[in-house]
Order: structure tokens, then sequence, then C-alpha cells
């Protein structure tokens, strides 16, 4: 996945000037992003504050980490009852 140019601490900064009034327009002129990007962001951390958007950065690694667990699991699982199938 691609890494952004803006940490989340920039990105709310971003998003608490739209709300002081600043159009997203200028902002995304400003910044060097795209209307879409900017859209992006404010779905995703509109109306959170910097310690919200570290925890859910934690909450995403730790989802991502449990998918990858629960994917070999069930990788080991398949692998097991196509072996017991051959044996009998």
């Amino acid at each position: 996945m691609k890494r952004s140019r803006f940490s989340e601490e920039q990105i709310i900064g971003i998003l608490k000037e739209h709300q002081a009034g600043i159009s997203a327009a200028e902002l995304c002129r400003k910044y060097g992003v795209s209307d879409a990007t900017f859209y992006k962001w404010r779905s995703k951390y509109g109306g959170m504050e910097v310690a919200d958007a570290k925890r859910l950065k934690t909450l995403e690694e730790e989802n991502a980490k449990l998918k990858k667990l629960l994917a070999e699991s069930m990788m080991d699982v398949s692998t097991l009852r196509e072996m017991l199938g051959k044996n009998f």
C-alpha cells in the first residue's frame, strides 16, 4: 500500500482548517492534493482528534495481523483435511 505524504496529525489539521471556514478547493491548492483525496480524508478522519486517529491506526494494524493468522490457520486446516482424505 502506498504511504501517504501526510501523517494523520497533518490530515486532521487540514480538516480542522476546513471546519474553520477555508474552502476545500483552496486547501487542495495549498497542500497539493486532489479534491478526491480531500473528500476521502474527510470521510475517514472527519470529526476525529489525533488520539482517535492513532487508535484507528493501531486497530487497523491489529486487524490485518488477525486476518493473516486466520488465513494461515484455514490453510493449515484445509491441508490437513486433504492429507486425511488421501489416507482413507
